[in-house]
């Protein structure tokens, strides 16, 4: 394959890439845009195999097949509630893959560069190494706490602001040193004791990031995933890579951006470590109850369900964790059979990454339809007659409008309280991943219906 023909396979796959960016931004051309992007990749992996690999094809084939059964197997496997900790631990292979690829250009002394030409191969080797071990370590950290492997209190060591910084010091001074040393045809030292601090660096940044902020944390692995590629493809001169790893870079940090304009929370705060401690444990002064509350059956939902007009489902992370979106897919379509108006209001930061309901609804063939965002259902609670919350706390808690102490205070949330009457299933009265206790539960028009969502709403179903 002529270079002239890699190149134009480079352009199609970079097009597809972009399309692809395009289709994943709405629900209805979410699976055209994955294909676009499969077909692109495949493009771009055919035309670097044949046109740029020149040697070595047994161990490239061996990779392929490795690799390739992996990842076919991991898909078939995985359940879409693992669907967060599966991108988490992608993102950390894009990492160590970023790394493993920076040691081996700075060990190959095939290609000579000599003067400025070296010192800027040489920052592109750095940097590469410094994101790529950022990246692995975080996204290794991010797997465990997203699993459960790892508890979700964030982990606050004193000073931890100034060790950031002594560890950013310590980046600067051996990458200086680095350079140097390359210079003079040495310099692995310097390369490893980075590789060292990037990693305690990425281990450190997530351990100290909270529960309730992991949308964050993926969406801004996401974006570190795609510098570290695009750093890459400067150390191999691969423009593919580049442009490539700019387009998940930039779209992660945009989507880290929306993500935390979500919680108004800022980023600096979110990598500072913010709110979030262990599901199910209390925070201190926010875990008290603060009334009675009042339980429903399944025979009660379903009579109020079948007398409302207007009905409201609003999901959260104990929808997947219970795997109840298509009993809720069945209750939306018996109500709508009766002339119900069913809509689903969908908080930006519900479940453990950005889109995790949309993408669980959109597997339980929910129409895309009657799935809106915070901002264009939240103005209509006051005429909902019935809102149904499935395994969501932080995302319906007033204490963030009413209280301007809660460690929440501020953060949008949706306005169920407003409607005329709030089931709320939940397995108990554990506090969400915020650990604040939700006022929500103890008011007048507020119904709790305790249990596994998915055994709550089978129940609700036949009774319907």
């Amino acid at each position: 394959m002529t270079a002239g023909i890699v190149t134009v396979s480079y352009i199609a796959a970079t097009i597809l890439f972009i399309l692809a960016l395009g289709g994943l931004a709405n629900p209805e051309t979410a699976r055209r845009g994955n294909w676009y992007g499969i077909t692109g990749m495949a493009i771009a992996l055919i035309a670097t195999v044949v046109g740029v690999v020149t040697e070595h094809y047994a161990i490239l084939l061996v990779a392929l097949l490795i690799g390739g059964s992996i990842g076919l197997l991991a898909a078939k496997r995985v359940q879409m509630t693992q669907m967060p900790e599966l991108v988490a631990i992608l993102h950390s292979l894009v990492g160590v893959a970023a790394v493993a690829v920076g040691f081996a250009n700075f060990m190959d002394h095939s290609v000579h560069f000599e003067g400025v030409e070296l010192t800027i191969h040489d920052i592109e080797t750095y940097l590469g190494i410094l994101i790529g071990a950022v990246t692995f370590s975080g996204s290794v950290i991010a797997f465990g706490k997203l699993s459960g492997r790892i508890g979700g209190s964030p982990m606050l060591l004193p000073a931890r602001h100034w060790m950031n910084l002594i560890l950013l010091i310590g980046a600067i001074w051996y990458g200086y040193e680095f350079v140097q040393q390359s210079a003079a045809g040495t310099g692995m030292m310097p390369l490893i004791i980075m590789t060292v601090i990037a990693l305690l660096f990425g281990i450190h940044m997530v351990m100290a990031i909270g529960g309730a902020d992991m949308p964050v944390v993926v969406s801004m692995l996401n974006s570190y995933s795609g510098w570290a590629a695009a750093a890459t493809g400067f150390m191999l001169n691969n423009d593919l890579l580049i442009v490539t790893g700019a387009l998940v870079g930039s779209s992660g940090a945009i989507l880290s951006y929306i993500m935390c304009r979500a919680m108004n929370r800022k980023f600096l705060n979110v990598i500072a470590g913010g709110f979030g401690t262990g599901g199910g444990t209390a925070a201190a002064g926010g875990g008290e109850q603060d009334g009675e509350v009042v339980p429903i059956d399944a025979q009660e939902t379903a009579s109020l369900l079948a007398n409302a007009k207007e009905v409201m489902i609003v999901p959260g992370y104990g929808m997947a964790v219970a795997q109840a979106q298509h009993v809720v897919h069945e209750i939306t379509t018996v109500l709508r059979d009766k002339k119900i108006n069913v809509r689903f209001g969908i908080h930006p930061v519900a479940g453990r990454m950005p889109g995790h309901m949309n993408v669980l609804l959109a597997e339980a063939k929910v129409p895309y339809d009657i799935v809106f965002e915070m901002d264009e259902v939240n103005d209509d609670f006051p005429n909902v007659d019935v809102s149904v919350i499935i395994g969501a706390n932080d995302i319906v808690n007033p204490s963030a409008q009413e209280e301007p102490d809660s460690p929440i205070a501020g953060m949008p949330v949706l306005e169920v309280w407003k409607g005329k009457t709030t089931i709320v299933l939940k397995r108990s009265m554990a506090t969400g991943y915020a650990g604040v206790q939700n006022p929500l539960f103890f008011k007048d028009n507020t119904r709790m219906l305790f249990g596994d969502a998915k055994d709550s709403l089978d129940a609700v179903f036949k009774a319907l």
